[in-house]
């Protein structure tokens, strides 16, 4: 039975479309204005934060996001409907974590919203069972993407230059060295090949984007790697967490951990999330570091690809396909384009007046996007997906290999960025 093709685009690509969307709007003149989430009692919560003029803003702007959600779903080829239906409660969940973010004495410690929206993801997606169609709505790469994006509007070019190419040594010093020490640990506990390559690459490189491309690279199973995701998701949070703490106490310079946290969490949007906990610096040097890695995805996966093509698939029994130059191409980060293009824009051809007019409105709608993204980690993620196998030594490789990412990154870190 034949069924119709439906249109889609790739997701990268479709975030360069929507973040540019967003910039474009904004430059012709529709700025959101910015809700107010600032309060330090029960008065100012209702008197400022529920107020009805405010009420209006969040509608207004849960209104704008969803529009945009919902050209994203179109242009990926996912359910319309449940985005519909799944963006609203996702978007609801965000707003009470950014109210909860925004009490004076939250404030005071430097607990961001995203850490907020992240643990009320967790709670109802660990201790409810989620409807199908909220699932189906949660695109986190999609959120997060949309907000790194709109992130290039606030990095100078300039400090792309001098930060990303010290980025791109660190990279390749600690891809190479994790990558290898990863895949040691691996064959050391006699793990098998296919969960070996995922594991090596999502530690060392970038998280779940490397884990997918490196399945991707080797047609491993979609089982192995979604425990791989589960893995990188997990053991993301606490380092997301404790590694600005950590570099507080020691007195690291935001440069340096910048550097430290782009290159050790494996996600993007804990990277974007630990280092707006440190300071501004911190965001843009971790991001543009996270960044460099990123653009090392495409050539390790053109170098995995041509490795496994000489070794027989031990799940499906054939040989991989012979890669070519095209998958350099099929698996570069896209969405990096968008975040260069953006920083290109507001850094050479827009005045200084125009910046000033949409600067406030296109943060927050990048905080925004991240913060939706983290609560769709938290919905995502089941704790339990850990321990349904019955071997644990992959967790325990995974563990092992990224503390060893950790103390190696940040020596580089020191050394480049110090």
């Amino acid at each position: 039975m034949s069924e119709q093709k439906r249109f889609e685009i790739n997701e990268d690509w479709t975030v360069v479309i929507l973040g540019a969307l967003i910039i474009i709007i904004s430059l012709f003149g529709v700025v959101l204005k910015v809700p107010v989430f600032n309060w330090s009692n029960a008065t100012e919560l209702f008197q400022n934060v529920l107020e009805p003029g405010n009420l209006s803003l969040i509608a207004y702007q849960l209104v704008f996001v969803l529009l945009v959600a919902l050209l994203g779903a179109i242009l990926t080829g996912k359910s319309v409907k449940h985005f519909a239906l799944g963006f609203p409660v996702v978007y609801l969940i965000t707003i009470f974590a950014l109210v909860l973010a925004g009490n004076k004495v939250i404030k005071s410690v430097n607990l961001e919203a995203v850490i907020f929206s992240l643990t009320l993801g967790l709670v109802i997606g660990n201790f409810f069972k989620l409807p199908d169609w909220l699932r189906s709505s949660l695109s986190t790469e999609l959120f997060v993407k949309i907000g790194l994006v709109l992130l290039g509007t606030s990095v100078i070019f300039s400090d792309i230059l001098k930060a990303g190419s010290l980025g791109l040594i660190q990279a390749l010093i600690v891809v190479l060295s994790v990558w290898y020490f990863a895949f040691w640990v691996c064959k050391k506990l006699k793990i098998d090949d296919e969960l070996t390559m995922m594991i090596s690459s999502a530690v060392s490189i970038c998280g779940v984007s490397a884990a997918i491309a490196t399945s991707g690279a080797i047609k491993g199973d979609s089982k192995k790697l979604s425990y791989v995701i589960s893995m990188v998701l997990i053991t993301a949070i606490p380092m997301m967490i404790f590694m600005p703490i950590l570099a507080k106490y020691y007195g690291l310079s935001e440069e340096v951990t910048g550097a430290w946290l782009g290159g050790s969490i494996d996600t993007t949007g804990a990277v974007v999330a630990s280092g707006s906990l440190v300071g501004e610096t911190a965001l843009k040097i971790s991001t543009i570091v996270k960044f460099s890695q990123n653009v090392l995805l495409g050539l390790a996966a053109f170098a995995i690809s041509i490795y496994w093509s000489y070794k027989k698939n031990p799940v499906a029994g054939q040989i991989a396909s012979k890669p070519t130059i095209k998958v350099i191409w099929d698996r570069f980060p896209k969405f990096v384009l968008g975040f260069i293009a953006a920083s290109l824009v507001f850094s050479f051809l827009l005045s200084q007046d125009s910046i000033s007019t949409i600067k406030g409105s296109l943060k927050n709608l990048q905080g925004l996007w991240f913060a939706l993204a983290f609560t769709s980690i938290g919905l995502e993620t089941n704790f339990a997906d850990l321990f349904s196998k019955q071997s644990k030594k992959p967790f325990f490789a995974f563990l092992i290999a990224q503390g060893f990412n950790v103390i190696v990154t940040l020596i580089i870190a020191i050394v480049l960025f110090g």
